[in-house]
């Protein structure tokens, strides 16, 4: 196995690629100041027992959020670990305005605050200090029992009374002294955060954690990775300082990029990543896999596609499900997509070959650092994974909703929105008090309108006594209708149509099928109801999903 580490550093963006065998495999980009890893000394708001939950106030826009689950136990992204710890109602454990120390363990995300522990966890390059608990624990991806044991033995002897200490990857053949020398660092960093919060006031920042290059330097850079390039002189210093204090053994594979083309592009990791972000992925074989997001989960689609086999329909499928397995995991840790993933793999016909697919998922998924977990596959093809994450992923990071179909991914075509401008025109027509009505469509709308000619219009004028007519306009949303109503279709053929003019209806037939006039609350309103709905729609189907 050969990995690389590729760092590129931009005035308002960093990027970190991660390549095995030339592959990409994770992609992490920041922008901003990151949460995730930050100790706060906050202040209890609210307290929820209904919910097992309460909020803390750490000095951000938005609350934090605090489930008893999250103050029981603590597992650091990236690090398999046993662990158990008791449970209790957190009405027993908080009250509001208490001041308690909480670190961030998710990153706020949509119009959720950040998500916090109670359980800190403060990580070096071989160990990781828990001051609040009193635990030892060797991470699971150390497979050779006589080195857990080494290893565990170790940490027992070296551990703070009363404090736990996990055993991270990187420690592996790592010497005592190396592992003491982590001990020492986390034990004075644990000291100034204590120091700290007893000198602030609630809230406050008491322990920022690593920037990105430097973060990934610490959780990432391992004695598996074959080369480190950075396109940035100042960090390039800093990680050489910072290798200087834990892992001088890695220095020599540290190395400043200094040519002429974009790093990522010298490296491939921009062509790479461009193909990641695409809907459909290519196998080798010509299968591919469909990526699919939705509110309440992501789906996978494994397809044959130009790929018909050599021998039966049965091995074909069990091939192309087999090739798609290393894709899938590939693209789940490169887009970083967490919450509810469902597989949809070619339906196969024999019991063998779905555990052998079932068997290579789980094989797969071991090197993924973040936690997850596997349902067993059913008789219809379908696997649910669930899968945490600390970080937004990657499509969010990179792209934002459509402007023009919100999100959507489709809009009405022009036959459904000239049906719906027919009958909004004739309720507008036959309740108005105005002499002529103006409308504007968009010109696929219009051109459908106008297809068998204006008959519907002389009919519509002469049922109701008003004029009517309807323009075509570019540059406006195929699902929206501009109506003003006036004296005379000259008068109001004068000006264009505008929002801000008081008798204009602007009727926008979107996805939560609002009517507003100017610019109420009533649109907004209606809105934010559907958006509790459909929140309520996610939860349901989460909840059958795991029933299923």
């Amino acid at each position: 196995m050969t990995k690389e580490i590729i760092a590129n550093v931009e005035p308002y963006e960093t990027r970190v690629a991660v390549l095995d065998e030339g592959a990409l495999i994770n992609l992490f980009i920041e922008r901003g100041e990151p949460l995730a890893g930050n100790i706060y000394k906050g202040r209890v708001a609210n307290v929820l027992p209904g919910m097992e939950a309460a909020f803390v106030d750490i000095g951000l826009e938005r609350n934090a959020f605090l489930h008893v689950g999250d103050i029981r136990s603590q597992r650091l992204a990236g690090e398999e670990i046993e662990e158990s710890f008791g449970k209790g109602a957190i009405a027993e454990r908080l009250r509001v305005g208490q001041e308690i120390l909480v670190q961030v363990t998710k990153e706020p995300m949509g119009s959720k605050g950040a998500r916090v522990t109670t359980y800190v966890a403060l990580p070096a390059y071989y160990l990781v200090l828990m001051p609040t608990v009193n635990y030892v624990g060797v991470s699971r991806r150390i497979e050779r029992e006589q080195e857990r044991k080494r290893l565990r033995q170790l940490a027992e002897k070296l551990r703070p009374k009363g404090m736990g200490i996990i055993v991270r990857t990187a420690a592996e053949g790592a010497s005592e002294k190396e592992l003491a020398d982590d001990v020492e660092f986390l034990l004075q960093m644990w000291n100034r955060v204590e120091e700290r919060s007893r000198s602030s006031r609630a809230p406050s920042l008491v322990y920022q954690d690593l920037r990105l290059i430097r973060r990934v330097v610490r959780d990432q850079f391992t004695e598996e990775v074959s080369r480190f390039l950075v396109d940035s002189p100042e960090e390039y210093h800093r990680v050489q300082d910072l290798l200087n204090s834990f892992a001088p053994k890695l220095k020599s594979r540290l190395q400043l990029y200094r040519g002429p083309e974009p790093i990522f592009e010298h490296t491939g990791v921009e062509r790479e990543l461009e193909k990641s972000l695409r809907r459909k992925v290519w196998l080798k074989s010509g299968g591919y896999i469909v990526v699919d997001r939705t509110e309440a989960l992501t789906v996978i689609d494994v397809n044959t596609g130009k790929y018909v086999g050599k021998t039966d329909l049965a091995s074909t499928i069990f091939r192309t499900n087999m090739e798609a397995v290393g894709e899938i995991v590939r693209q789940i840790t490169l887009r970083d997509i967490g919450g509810i993933i469902l597989v949809d793999f070619i339906d196969m016909e024999t019991e063998q070959h779905r555990t052998k697919v079932l068997a290579a998922l789980h094989e797969a998924v071991r090197r993924d650092r973040s936690k997850l977990h596997i349902i067993d596959l059913t008789g219809l093809g379908l696997v649910e994974i669930t899968r945490k994450r600390v970080y937004q992923d990657l499509e969010e990071v990179l792209r934002m909703p459509c402007p023009y179909c919100e999100g959507r991914g489709r809009v009405f075509s022009p036959e459904t929105m000239g049906m719906k401008v027919r009958r909004e025109l004739r309720k507008v027509m036959t309740t108005t008090k105005a002499a002529a009505v103006l409308a504007d469509a968009q010109p696929d709308v219009h051109a459908f309108l106008f297809r068998d000619g204006d008959g519907w219009v002389r009919q519509l004028e002469q049922q109701t006594g008003r004029r009517l007519r309807v323009r075509a306009q570019e540059g406006m949303h195929i699902e929206r209708l501009r109506v003003a109503e006036g004296p005379s279709l000259e008068e109001l053929d004068r000006a264009p149509i505008r929002q801000d003019r008081e008798q204009v209806a602007w009727l926008d037939y979107g996805p939560a099928e609002t009517i507003g006039v100017g610019e109420g609350d009533e649109e907004q309103e209606l809105a934010l109801s559907l958006s509790g709905r459909v929140d309520g729609l996610a939860a349901k189907l989460r909840r059958l999903l795991r029933r299923t």
